[in-house]
């Protein structure tokens, strides 16, 4: 039996939630392993939509283990809230079946305003894209060494000094970019009001998934954003502020890298984008704009519209080398139904010659120029089936096509949000 490693293979929002709600039935436990609440799931359960944002997608399905790993960064407030909105949907989350790990960084108050700060008074081009919500400050408290985690929480003797470190950053960087000082004592406040709604999911997490990797349990690890928006290997500095890559998996929850097990890679049988930064195949016409009302294009939990554009498998096929994907999960095949013809960029020219990668240059990215192939599109529906004999023949050749040019074999067709309108080719878990 193996683990099963769900990332993103492109920007993002390529229908994770879904697929890691179907793998979970045959998991034991689903463990989140970067990010914060700046990455959405949407559900569709039986009808219902449950809209998740820190929490495991895991946590919907009775008789799961849901872990937050060490690699999130955990904003309480956010945290309490979500889990009052399920509960709200009838989802029972208890410490039985959510556990989140002791050294967890935590996002402040403070954060959120330094990002939005940051965000807001970037000079055109220089915006990043960001949701505001503290997740990039609070990696860099982590990095800095002055991070308030959870564990802390449970010592209010000597949060004090942990907060006087944390304030000789951030009072200075204050100052400077003319903002009020942060107080300690609302900081004091803000933590010990949410301490005992937090503490009772606490647990050194590590050491429960190396217990039940011992005992033949089935890990689901389920990343956040995409590969694509990985700080070291994405297209920077328009990236988040985490390792997006499957290998973030191992560090993210205090597992070795010999637990990963299979990687599934998530990708949309077209391209989307939120936030700034180079798009290759972006469509700025109509056709971009009808792409993203069919696809529902809109951000999980801010609402933002999505970018929109051809499948780039250029950029998907590094995504296969830079987190060993074993297979995709190729989702929304049915927005481009009734396409007359449909384009792949199949590789990428900056000033006229062959880049076999995505440049690390931010000057360089800009400059590129996708070239396209063409394809014939399909009149029939795939909306809602269930296997390759329900496809169009057009379909299903879109669908090779795609295998041959990423190098990676399609494991998982999805035709519609819901979990059932899947087409298994290879089960991960298997």
């Amino acid at each position: 039996m193996s683990n099963v490693v769900v990332i993103g293979a492109q920007w993002g929002d390529e229908g994770k939630g879904k697929i890691v709600d179907w793998l979970s039935e045959k998991a034991d436990i689903v463990v989140r392993f970067q990010g914060g609440h700046n990455a959405g799931h949407t559900l569709v359960i039986d009808g219902r939509e449950y809209k998740l944002a820190l929490l495991p997608s895991g946590v919907v399905r009775p008789g799961k283990l849901s872990v937050i790993g060490n690699g999130v960064v955990v904003d309480p407030a956010h945290l309490v809230g979500e889990i009052e909105r399920l509960r709200g949907q009838g989802v029972a989350v208890t410490p039985d079946n959510l556990k989140i790990a002791e050294n967890a960084p935590l996002i402040l108050a403070l954060h959120r305003e330094l990002d939005a700060h940051r965000e807001d008074s970037a000079a055109a081009g220089l915006k990043i894209g960001t949701t505001k919500r503290g997740i990039g400050p609070a990696y860099e408290d982590k990095v800095g060494r002055r991070a308030i985690r959870l564990m802390d929480l449970a010592e209010p003797d000597t949060l004090d000094e942990k907060i006087a470190r944390l304030l000789s950053h951030h009072d200075p960087l204050r100052r400077g970019l003319g903002l009020e000082p942060a107080s300690a004592k609302a900081i004091r406040e803000e933590l010990l009001a949410l301490a005992p709604q937090v503490l009772p999911y606490m647990a050194a997490t590590f050491e429960l998934l190396d217990r039940a990797r011992r005992d033949g349990k089935r890990v689901l690890f389920e990343g956040a954003q995409g590969a694509l928006l990985d700080v070291d290997h994405g297209t920077y500095p328009f990236v988040t502020s985490s390792n997006t890559v499957a290998g973030a998996a191992a560090v993210g929850s205090g597992l070795g890298p010999k637990s990963a097990g299979y990687v599934l890679g998530i990708a949309k049988a077209y391209t989307t984008r939120v936030g700034e930064g180079p798009f290759p195949t972006e469509l700025h016409d109509e056709l971009g704009r009808e792409i993203g009302r069919r696809g529902r294009e809109f951000g999980t939990n801010t609402g933002r519209p999505r970018r929109c554009g051809w499948f780039d498998a250029a950029l998907v096929r590094q995504t296969v080398k830079t987190s060993g994907i074993d297979g995709i999960a190729l989702t929304k095949l049915d927005i481009l139904d009734g396409m007359a013809e449909i384009k792949v960029a199949t590789r990428h020219l900056v000033g006229g010659r062959e880049i076999g990668h995505l440049p690390a240059s931010p000057t360089e990215q800009a400059r590129i120029v996708p070239e396209y192939e063409t394809m014939e599109g399909w009149s029939g529906s795939t909306k809602g089936a269930r296997s390759w004999a329900d496809l169009p023949a057009a379909a299903i050749k879109y669908v090779r096509r795609v295998e041959e040019l990423i190098g990676a074999p399609v494991a998982l067709l999805s035709t519609s949000p819901e979990r059932d309108d899947t087409i298994l080719v290879r089960d991960p878990f298997l």
